[in-house]
């Protein structure tokens, strides 16, 4: 019986080893991974150099086309995925990516025209520099402890702060990252870093000047949110004056110059205001206005979207632009041109490229003494929404 105990002991033990051989073996085989390729291995099998390859990859202008075919084909084939971007960004000291801080929804980016328009003009750029877009959107409903937090995180070797308030909490955060960074719209004030936009004030008068040569005199504004606190209704003088959003404020003030010009008081003029920039707010923020005051004969938008909401409206209502209504807006996006409204076009898609440029020069080490200011042209397109008061 002891010597059966012992034979029993013997064979536990060697198959309790086998088991675990074995499934050192199964662990081995399920964690083996696939042998991808190197540059050294793409490099022996096509008799160049790693730099060569290297080249094919980070500095492609240094190869002719017919090599950096063969060397990706080569590289496609024996699975080499290319070089590691955490590791190159460590190398190199770059993310290889542009932040693009704007003051909406990060919806707002690819609905809003004018919006769209500047992000194609950065995605030029960013093309240009072959580097990659991050949207950081600050949203109105933004809570104060986040803009800190998504702007430190935000791997990027630079920032262009597209339309925020003057006393946004991004902006501060931007500022506290050191990294370059271009302002662009607004706020027009920011002392010390380049800027890229138009003369909104003077911008607008043109269109203005249209309603007062062809005789009214009861013209009321719609704008959208002249701060970061909300504001769906008139608009006091003391609010317009401590405005944070500058080009709604610019564009306000540009309108009441022209009128006052014309010896009509500013405080004769009502300004409505819409937090959202969206189809229901702008269609209610004209319903309010022409409705509180019935007198009026024309309606200064200082966006497109606004006059659309006015031309939707006064449809409704059987109003004939301009035969009883005058409208002008602002930024010539193509629904108020199919519309035949008269407004101002700004060079949206301009100002995205003209940032994008203005931020390479930056993350290039192209400091210059004075940052740059660059102020683009506006063009005044005469539709047919301007014509005589009602009698």
């Amino acid at each position: 019986m002891e010597m059966i105990s012992k034979m029993r002991l013997v064979l536990e033990v060697i198959f309790s080893n086998s088991v675990c051989d074995a499934s050192r073996h199964t662990l081995k085989v399920m964690n083996r991974s696939p042998r991808r390729g190197t540059l050294a291995s793409i490099a022996a099998e096509l008799g160049v150099s790693r730099t060569t390859v290297s080249n094919a990859y980070n500095r492609p202008d240094q190869l002719s086309p017919e090599l950096r075919d063969k060397i990706f084909a080569t590289a496609m084939r024996i699975g080499y995925p290319g070089p590691d971007p955490t590791a190159r960004s460590l190398r190199t000291r770059r993310a290889g990516a542009v932040g693009v801080v704007l003051t909406e929804e990060l919806t707002y980016a690819f609905e809003d025209q004018a919006s769209v328009d500047f992000m194609a003009g950065v995605s030029e750029s960013c093309g240009d520099m072959g580097v990659s877009m991050l949207l950081i959107p600050a949203g109105r409903d933004t809570a104060t402890h986040t803009p800190t937090h998504l702007i430190n995180q935000a791997s990027v070797d630079g920032f262009i702060v597209y339309s925020v308030a003057s006393d946004d909490p991004f902006l501060t955060a931007v500022s506290s990252r050191g990294l370059p960074t271009v302002i662009c719209d607004q706020p027009a004030t920011e002392k010390g870093l380049p800027f890229v936009g138009i003369d909104d004030r003077e911008a607008i008068k043109p269109v203005v000047r249209q309603l007062v040569d062809a005789g009214h005199r009861r013209v009321g504004i719609l704008c959208i949110r002249l701060d970061r606190t909300p504001n769906n209704g008139p608009v006091a003088p003391s609010r317009l004056n401590r405005a944070h959003m500058h080009v709604q404020r610019s564009r306000v003030l540009g309108a009441l110059d022209v009128l006052e010009g014309a010896g009509i008081p500013r405080d004769e003029v009502p300004v409505v205001e819409r937090h959202v920039n969206d189809p229901d707010n702008t269609y209610s923020a004209a319903e309010e206005l022409l409705t509180t005051h019935p007198d009026l004969t024309a309606v200064v938008c200082t966006t497109d979207s606004m006059a659309v909401g006015v031309h939707t409206y006064a449809h409704d209502r059987g109003l004939q632009l301009p035969r009883d209504l005058s409208v002008t807006g602002f930024d010539g996006i193509p629904r108020a041109l199919h519309h035949g409204i008269t407004t101002v076009t700004q060079p949206s898609r301009e100002k995205g490229s003209r940032s994008g440029a203005v931020l390479a020069a930056l993350i290039a080490g192209e400091n210059p003494r004075t940052p740059e200011r660059i102020i683009l042209d506006t063009h005044v397109v005469t539709g047919r929404t301007v014509g005589p008061p009602a009698r």
